[in-house]
């Protein structure tokens, strides 16, 4: 069967239909049996690479001049690299699966109008020297590769964000990875938000309560009037909206001592809520079967009609977590704390999430990590950030 992005891509179906041998992976367009001269002015074959911009199921205009090639450098046919394009011969990956060799760059006056547009102009300047050798020599070879099915991917269409931005070495450290989010209040939600968008294999969402009119004001998105009359768990809630993008995301009832057993299989672990007696439990159990976890909260106060206090948030890991228990992590369910008054913060809990999931990232790789702190506080009328707890 015809892969949908082509099917529905009038310049990718195109350049099947020129017989061309397409394969897409990783968000990337890759163009095989590209006949070219080597620099022993012998006739070799390689692969075009390009990214891709879509809108949805289909290709829109280029957003780059710029392609990729997997193989010797081209040359004209009496053996000489092709200057005219060649943008640099380091090697590079593009993603685990994607090595590339030249990167080249060829930019019209006017850009290039689609990708039927982009690919015909650099194979007929790869390509025509290897004909002038040959000219029985052609990239139209009618073949078949197989392209990455939907099913492959744990996204419901193609993530052209991180082809485009040349991440996807960096990206894939994320993958397979089974995250538990318990809690869907403000920060909770955020960090689903932020974690949907990066190809981690599942997460699971741990939360009994109702999504109601005071959660729209500090959570992602603009739910309607008519959706908050529907009256549906934060779990329904928050499931509907975002496996619209991911397709690994799970639902569950609030944690409790019968259901700790259900954090076995997770390999990260965000908290998100607020009550002690919850949280505590909850933190000993995933010390007990030693996984990692980030704790998330704040503490806010008004004084003279402004809002102070600190955003904080608490990292445990196998090397170090006495810390959680040495004042770090608050147990007490602190009704004075003016954040239990649902008073609208958005910003803070988006804040919040961001520095979780960053901190996680880094866990991981993704990010670069000298400090390697386990507990960051934000001081939000002095807007200093501490980084203290060091591995």
């Amino acid at each position: 069967m015809l892969p949908q992005l082509i099917s529905h891509s009038p310049d990718l179906f195109q350049l099947w239909e020129e017989g061309l041998s397409l394969e897409i992976r990783d968000g990337y367009l890759l163009v095989h049996d590209v006949p070219f001269v080597n620099s022993r002015k012998a006739i070799d074959y390689g692969t075009l690479v390009s990214t891709l911009n879509l809108a949805g199921d289909k290709t829109t205009t280029p957003e780059t001049h710029v392609a990729y090639f997997i193989g010797d450098i081209p040359c004209d046919k009496e053996g000489n690299p092709i200057q005219s394009i060649i943008n640099s011969p380091a090697p590079q990956a593009l993603s685990a699966g994607i090595f590339i060799n030249v990167t080249f760059s060829s930019k019209p006056k006017d850009g290039y109008k689609n990708y039927f547009d982009k690919i015909t102009t650099y194979l007929s300047i790869i390509c025509n020297p290897a004909k002038a050798l040959d000219d029985t020599v052609t990239e139209r070879k009618f073949k078949v590769y197989p392209t990455e099915g939907d099913e492959d991917s744990v996204f419901q269409y193609y993530d052209s964000n991180t082809s485009r931005a040349g991440i996807g070495v960096v990206s894939d450290k994320l993958k397979g990875h089974k995250i538990a989010i318990i809690g869907l209040g403000g920060t909770g939600a955020y960090i689903l938000d932020g974690i949907a968008k990066t190809p981690v294999k599942e997460i699971h969402l741990f939360d009994g309560d109702w999504f109601l009119q005071h959660n729209a004001f500090r959570a992602p998105g603009a739910p309607s009037i008519d959706t908050l009359k529907e009256r549906q768990k934060k779990v329904d809630y928050f499931h509907g909206i975002y496996s619209r993008m991911h397709r690994g995301i799970f639902k569950h009832g609030y944690v409790e001592e019968t259901t700790l057993h259900e954090l076995d299989a997770m390999d990260f672990v965000f908290i998100a809520i607020d009550k002690g007696e919850i949280k505590k439990p909850i933190m000993k159990y995933l010390e007990q079967i030693n996984k990692p976890f980030i704790d998330v909260g704040m503490g806010l106060h008004l004084v003279d009609d402004k809002l102070i206090g600190i955003v904080a948030l608490t990292t445990s890991v196998s090397e170090k977590r006495d810390h959680v228990w040495n004042g770090r992590v608050s147990f007490a369910d602190n009704q004075a704390n003016d954040y239990t008054k649902n008073i609208q913060i958005a910003e803070l809990n988006s804040l919040n999430a961001a520095l979780a999931i960053i901190k996680w990232k880094k866990l991981l790789g993704f990010y670069q990590d000298l400090e390697k702190e386990l507990h960051s506080n934000y001081s939000i009328n002095v807007n200093m950030l501490l980084s203290e707890d060091h591995t």
